[in-house]
């Protein structure tokens, strides 16, 4: 069994260290979990690599990060964006042995003699991608696992644009990846050699000073946050976002912003949530206490590499905490609506979101006259669109966002920003408090407006080799046997991303979706409602994603129930 033999490979190898030799030693006669460690390689997905710390193949540790790097480094030296000097930024987030990895990758690319930034402690992911383009850096890395449990973490590529790796770029560099078949392929050297040699170098605070100089020029009403007597909390969830956030609201004048204490200071281990995951309504928990006890106007949390942000605003007395979808149309309004009677807005703005978002948005874009556009689902593909729209001239990026709590406004970075987000939330609160209203009042004014859309997801974890199978199966029964009709309303178009094909089920004609390959699903039905099934690209889970025009809670869970027993889940 394949498995074994790379089982016993890493037992023999002289380039493996004691401890992990005893760790792996400790495993023998436990073949589920020998099997589990070493069936496959980490791959990258929509969010690069992420995996449960240890050792094996399928883990992270020093070994794979090495690798990974090693692979990183012979793409680099051979593609033509790099120049001599160029270098790598790295960064990394709050979780067990993230400065150790990326300390490690940091050395590896300086083995292979390109220079490295690395940041001398945790700081948000957006930074990382702002500093690749700051640095004039040929590449990025981050060592994070973003909101997943505490026995992730993860290895993040970013380009010279300051984007994820998107297709064909990720393939390119997993292929190199893939040839490093032996770990004495892998260059290292000391750290004080690679100091010494001037290849080992610390990101210092000029690029965090222009990183928070970029996110404060997002407001757009900038004047009457120091009068504003808006109160704020906010809570970090033990991650990077505490300095950067903190810091980006008090230089813009926010007066009265608590801190939940309990939270606020950097912790891989999550000691006061179990999931630190902004999306889940148990992550708030503090910050609702404190909500409470403050009578604050809005409650903020940032996931532990400060890329995503959840919100909940006051609503009689108590929190309502909005989706990803409702933040996302409440800051594209508000966008737009300054804009427009400033008369800033430009001609050409474009508005990106991706395929399992709330259609609202099309609608507000088409309110203001702003081009709409959807992309698959992962943050590259927004950061892939601003640079087209910088190569061609074509559009001027206003906002994009994802259903799963990440905003980008402004094009100083090319990745998902909680530090901007959270700043313009609370703007938006500051300003429609000026008019009386609070954010969840803003919200019901869209429906008023838009159209009660709603949405929602069921993600269903399937762990393991036996996982894998299920969502191949779950998949291959959608594609052999597509739902007729969804929440009691005929489907009249399914997309297969994966065949790059929209076929009309009214009158058989095929068209092309416009978009990159992916192993997604999604069904149109008759009354604008409609379903998406993905396999997550950074979890051992499969996704099935809601939408509404009307009919919310009930109607959603009427396409739940059809799409699970289509499925077979």
């Amino acid at each position: 069994m394949a498995y074994m033999k790379a089982y016993e490979k890493w037992l023999n190898d002289p380039a493996i260290d004691g401890a992990t030799k005893a760790e792996l030693e400790g495993l023998k006669g436990n073949e589920a979990e020998i099997q589990d460690r070493f069936f496959k390689e980490l791959e990258f997905g929509t969010g690069g690599m992420r995996g449960v710390l240890g050792a094996g193949t399928n883990r992270l540790n020093i070994y794979t990060i090495r690798k990974a790097t090693q692979g990183l480094a012979n793409y680099i030296l051979a593609s033509d964006a790099y120049k001599d000097g160029m270098g790598v930024a790295i960064a990394h987030d709050c979780r067990r042995m993230s400065p150790e990895f990326s300390q490690e990758a940091a050395l590896v690319l300086n083995a292979n003699g390109i220079k490295t930034y690395v940041f001398d402690s945790l700081r948000p992911t957006p930074l990382l991608s702002f500093a690749v383009r700051e640095l004039g850096c040929v590449s990025g890395i981050v060592v994070t696992a973003s909101h997943n449990p505490p026995e992730y973490n993860g290895y993040k590529v970013y380009w010279a644009d300051g984007g994820q790796c998107p297709y064909p770029r990720d393939e390119a560099i997993i292929a190199e990846v893939n040839k490093i078949t032996d770990f004495s392929m892998v260059k290292t050297l000391p750290l004080a050699e690679a100091k010494e040699k001037g290849l080992y170098n610390v990101a210092g605070p000029a690029v965090d000073d222009a990183f928070i100089g970029h996110v404060k020029g997002c407001l757009q009403n900038p004047q009457i946050i120091p009068e504003s007597d808006i109160k704020i909390v906010f809570t970090p969830l033990h991650g990077a976002g505490n300095i950067s956030t903190q810091r980006a609201l008090k230089e813009s004048g926010f007066k009265n912003v608590f801190v939940v204490s309990r939270q606020e200071q950097p912790d891989g281990n999550f000691p006061t949530v179990g999931y630190p995951n902004p999306e889940d309504k148990k992550a708030f928990a503090l910050a609702l206490e404190l909500a409470k006890e403050k009578d604050a106007d809005i409650a903020l949390a940032t996931d532990p590499d400060c890329d995503r942000v959840g919100l909940a605003v006051k609503h009689d007395g108590d929190y309502v905490l909005l989706t990803g979808n409702q933040t996302g149309v409440i800051l594209t309004e508000y966008l737009l609506s300054q804009m427009k009677e400033k008369g800033t807005l430009p001609a050409n703005a474009a508005i990106i979101s991706t395929i399992v978002s709330t259609d609202m948005t099309r609608a507000i874009a088409k309110e203001y006259g702003a081009t709409y556009m959807e992309v698959l689902t992962g943050f590259k593909y927004i950061g892939e669109k601003i640079k087209e729209f910088e190569e061609s001239n074509s559009h001027t990026y206003i906002i994009g966002f994802e259903e799963s709590y990440g905003y980008l406004t402004g094009t100083y970075a090319r990745d998902k920003d909680a530090v901007a987000a959270t700043l313009l939330a609370c703007e938006a609160a500051a300003f429609y408090r000026k008019q009386g209203l609070s954010l969840y009042e803003v919200l019901q004014k869209l429906y008023a407006k838009y159209g009660e859309y709603r949405e929602s997801i069921v993600s269903i974890t399937m762990q393991g080799v036996a996982g894998l199978e299920d969502i191949k199966r779950i998949l291959t029964r959608l594609r052999t046997t597509p739902p007729a009709a969804l929440g009691g309303s005929k489907v009249i178009e399914a997309r297969d991303y994966a065949s790059k094909e929209v076929k009309n089920l009214a009158n058989g004609s095929v068209t092309a979706t416009g978009l990159p390959v992916s192993d997604v699903l999604y069904y149109a039905t008759e009354d604008g409602s409609w379903a998406c099934v993905r396999p997550s690209g950074t979890e051992p889970k499969i996704k099935l994603y809601f939408g509404v025009k009307s009919g919310g809670t009930e109607k959603l869970d009427a396409l739940a129930k059809d799409m699970k027993d289509a499925a077979g889940a």
